[in-house]
């Protein structure tokens, strides 16, 4: 009874906070389907990632916050106008991810498992032989609460998010990657290090307090 009672206090407390929350309020209130597009935004200000005319590839994207953002920010700003969340499109977004997705204007979907050849392919076929000007990840794997395994689960995606930026980004591209304080941490920041230019970590402010969640951009590939 004890376990139960304290449950439910976790859960109403943890309610309270979410619908209190600033970036909840501010997404409902702007058309977000989470408050993760903030994070982005945050991002996307603080090294100016994004601009009419790019590809980008958009992995880990349900429920769709950041695709949402790409796709307000690549609308045409005609007479002062800009940020639409639907008609005309400035650029392109490819989305992916192994949940189902809600469909955006303008956004290309695909559901799939990332680390499948096949989904790959499908990501390839709409590529159709184009550079990719920016790779944004949100993915996370199903979390044990085992640090060890993990570690291993978040550097498997990293590992393929990298490996499919070195092949298909542009000379100057970036990657945008979620990535956990933790086990494993510095070794990641090097696999960055050892692939991309310039490096940055960041935690957005719209990340909650307690998360352990941050940030790498890597910018600029080094040559093989």
């Amino acid at each position: 009874m004890k376990t139960q009672t304290k449950s439910k206090k976790l859960n109403k407390a943890w309610l309270h906070d979410h619908v209190t929350d600033t970036y909840v309020r501010l997404a409902q209130k702007e058309g977000y389907r989470a408050r993760a597009a903030y994070k982005l935004k945050e991002i996307d200000e603080t090294f100016h990632l994004f601009r009419p005319g790019q590809v980008v590839v958009d992995l880990g994207s349900a429920p769709g916050a950041w695709s949402q953002y790409l796709r307000r920010r690549f609308a045409p700003k005609t007479a002062g106008v800009g940020g639409a969340a639907t008609g005309e499109l400035d650029g392109t977004i490819i989305a992916l991810d192994l949940l189902e997705m809600e469909p955006i204007d303008g956004v290309q979907f695909i559901q799939g498992d990332f680390c499948e050849e096949a989904v790959l392919g499908q990501l390839e076929a709409l590529l159709a032989g184009r550079p990719v000007d920016v790779v944004v990840s949100d993915m996370a794997p199903n979390l044990s609460g085992v640090a060890v395994t993990d570690g291993a689960r978040v550097a498997n995606l990293i590992e393929l998010a990298i490996d499919f930026a070195q092949n298909h980004l542009k000379p100057q591209g970036a990657l945008v990657a979620k990535v956990f304080h933790g086990s494993g941490y510095t070794q990641l920041v090097d696999l960055f290090k050892a692939h991309f230019k310039v490096v940055k970590p960041l935690k957005p402010k719209s990340s909650r307090d307690k998360s352990a969640e941050t940030f790498l951009i890597g910018i600029g590939l080094k040559k093989a």
